[in-house]
């Protein structure tokens, strides 16, 4: 492939590789910044132009303005989502872990441009969503874009695209902690100390960029708190079980409409208009229910009073949940935005529009615990505390719920705050609501979707993938044993000459009794009154160990490994008891994802066959190799193949393996290959030696 100039420019200066990720993260986080700056004030700018146009030329309209400006709000975006970029669609997060898991960290360039209009475009005219969201996805694509213009490798760009997600958080909210956090948690789903630095630098980047900008204050002005008593902790435990209700419903009310408008047969770019007639009447119908009086507004058209009027459950709500986390807000009106506010996301990001969940989140969880701050006073006004107190608490116990991220949660609402002293509570909310949703219903609001789609993510890896790859076309087929009868001397021989961390332990027959590592070795060395002269293998081996059958699933391996954090499982036969067949290890469970993933994008490229058809360039090729063909016994590297074929796979009795250059070829092998149609023959004569396979 042909480097593009900043390629070549990298190739010839050959930076330290620490110093090009610092630096570019640096680049990034200033970036996104730059970009979050941009996206605020765009929205600012659209809501008052919005209102500002429909008060000049329909001023009769009256508080029909909050239906007719979000509906042409959707009217936008649905055409620039529907005809530019589709993963600019919902709430983005779910696009940019599937990015990362299946496609190296690879996002178009475009969905940065078309994420930051149509979610602007969304929540200034009304739309029901949050802006951090979109941030990050377009941090993530920033991220994503700069690794593929340099031709990095997938491992680097993924680094990248957790510095922009990072920063989009971190520019957001103020919140340059929570950032990293989110990025760990949601998006890496675990610690990697070579990545954690840049990510850190990339956050800070933006967040000093926001702070130029938008100034150095956090999100919510909010009073100083404090806890009443050790026992109120018993009234935050009960918030964050209620919270994991609250943060199913959400999951499930969105999940709920999304499935009905993506089944709903009707034109894509329109959908969204669909979603905004329903978002504005619910709008209209809660200012009836909260007593706002219509005829000031028909009376008294005009920008300012449209503006001041905005039902609060359309945008993000910041401004709404300050009132209620100074406890200016009256229960009835708490309890029905816990479930109106969901609801009307549900209409916005459901029907297909751009934005944010992070922002309802936090609004349904104020409202929540504003509403149970005012029962807990009721039954305790001394222990309790004030009401301010849970609608604070709440916001981290719902999102911690919904996306199943307690760390984020606590951090961001602490960041937001600037208040430490409610830091037991937030850690007791949050941790309780994310534990018991995660029990309730497994997926959070960012892996449902991915769910729908047939992915399912654990520990930042797709286990579809881990559940298509068997344990026999991974594991080592021809493992080392050592007899249980030997001397512990022989066992001590073989561990320095093998450098290898166990042994399955067999008998004199070759049945597998047992499995010994160097760690039950080291025990036994260490006692000082055994007479280890006298001691043999069987001694020292741990007895029927757990095993794994060769037709089971690797998630089936995995989930055996886990609880004893067990580095290898011998591989039995279900014919006979006991009759070894092989041995897996962490490294083939490695090479399994890889194999598994390979194959998924295999399948994908060969379902995905219009685009491939239409220019009639490239195609597949399968075949089946004989005894007697000259590709036979040859390894992949001595084959004189055309550059533009690859061999995608060799499927070889029931195994599907993945061709390296050493790979040697088998009668029998089916082999599939990938390339120009009219090489794709001379591919095959090079393996057949008569093109007729």
């Amino acid at each position: 492939m042909k480097r593009n100039l900043f390629g070549a420019i990298l190739d010839r200066v050959s930076p330290p590789e620490g110093l090009l990720l610092l630096v570019l993260a640096v680049i990034i986080g200033a970036s996104t910044g730059c970009a979050a700056v941009f996206f605020i004030h765009l929205i600012d700018v659209i809501q008052n132009g919005a209102y500002t146009s429909i008060t000049l030329f329909f001023p009769f309209i009256g508080v029909w303005s909050y239906v007719l400006v979000p509906v042409a709000g959707a009217l936008l975006v649905g055409p620039l989502i529907a005809w530019f970029a589709r993963e600019a669609k919902g709430h983005g997060v779910p696009e940019v872990m599937q990015a990362l898991v299946m496609r190296g960290g690879r996002i178009r360039p475009r969905v940065a441009l078309a994420k930051i209009t149509a979610s602007a475009l969304c929540i200034g005219t009304g739309g029901s969503a949050g802006r951090e969201g979109p941030i990050v996805q377009v941090g993530a694509a920033l991220g994503s874009v700069t690794g593929q213009v340099l031709h990095l490798s997938d491992e680097r760009i993924k680094n990248l695209v957790s510095c922009g997600a990072a920063a989009g958080i971190a520019a957001t909210f103020n919140a340059p902690i929570a950032g990293v956090a989110f990025a760990i948690e949601v998006l890496m789903s675990e610690l990697q100390v070579r990545m954690f630095g840049n990510v850190v630098i990339s956050a800070v980047s933006a967040s000093i960029i926001s702070q130029m900008f938008l100034g150095d204050r956090p999100a919510f002005s909010v009073p100083s708190f404090t806890l009443e008593s050790p026992l109120s902790l018993l009234f935050f435990l009960l918030l964050g079980l209620v919270s994991a209700l609250a943060g199913i419903m959400f999951i499930r009310m969105l999940g709920w409409f999304e499935e009905k408008f993506d089944n709903w047969r009707f034109p894509l770019a329109l959908k969204p208009a669909a979603g905004a007639v329903l978002l504005g009447l619910l709008g209209v119908l809660y200012l009836r229910l909260s007593g706002v009086d219509f005829t000031t507004i028909i009376g008294n058209q005009s920008e300012k009073n449209l503006l001041e009027h905005i039902p609060h459950l359309y945008g993000s709500g910041f401004a709404f949940i300050e009132e209620a986390l100074h406890g200016q807000v009256n229960m009835s009106l708490l309890v029905l935005l816990v479930f109106l506010k969901p609801l009307a996301t549900s209409f916005t990001l459901g029907s297909g529009n751009s934005g944010g969940v992070f922002a309802p989140s936090l609004f349904t969880g104020a409202m929540l615990g504003g509403a149970m701050g005012v029962v807990f006073n009721w039954l305790h006004p001394g222990l309790a505390g004030p009401t301010g107190a849970y609608a604070l608490v709440g916001m981290a116990a719902v999102f911690a719920a919904t996306a199943r991220a307690p760390l984020t949660a606590m951090l961001i609402v602490f960041e937001m705050s600037n208040d430490y002293s409610m830091i037991l509570p937030l850690m007791v909310a949050a941790v309780t609501a994310s534990y018991l949703a995660q029990t309730l219903y497994p997926e959070s609001i960012y892996t449902w979707k991915l769910t729908r789609r047939g992915i399912r993510f654990s520990q930042g890896r797709d286990m579809d993938i881990m559940q298509s790859v068997h344990v026999g076309e991974v594991m080592n087929t021809s493992p080392l044993t050592i007899f249980e009868d030997e001397s512990l001397a022989e066992l001590y021989r073989k561990f320095q000459k093998t450098n290898f961390l166990g042994f399955p332990v067999v008998d004199k027959e070759g049945l597998l009794t047992g499995i010994v590592t160097l760690q039950d070795m080291e025990k036994i060395l260490s006692h000082e009154t055994l007479k280890l002269r006298s001691l043999r293998v069987q001694d020292v081996a741990v007895a029927d160990p757990i095993t794994v059958y060769a037709d089971e699933p690797i998630w089936t391996a995995i989930q055996k490994m886990a609880p004893r954090d067990l580095a290898r499982l011998p591989v039995v036969s279900r014919e006979g008891k006991g009759q070894l067949r092989g041995l897996i290890s962490r490294s083939d469970i490695l090479r399994a994802y890889d194999v598994g993933i390979v194959r998924k994008q295999r399948e994908q490229l060969l379902d995905d066959t219009s685009s491939l058809r239409e220019d009639k360039v490239n195609d597949f090729l399968e075949f089946m190799i004989t005894a007697g063909d000259q590709g036979v016994h040859r390894q992949l590297k001595t084959l004189a193949l055309p550059r533009s074929v690859n061999v995608v796979s060799v499927k070889r009795k029931e195994i599907l393996l993945i061709p390296k250059g050493d790979t040697s070829f088998e009668p029998g092998d089916i082999i599939t290959l990938f390339g120009h149609r009219k090489a794709l023959v001379d591919a095959q004569r090079e393996f057949t030696g008569d093109g007729n396979g």
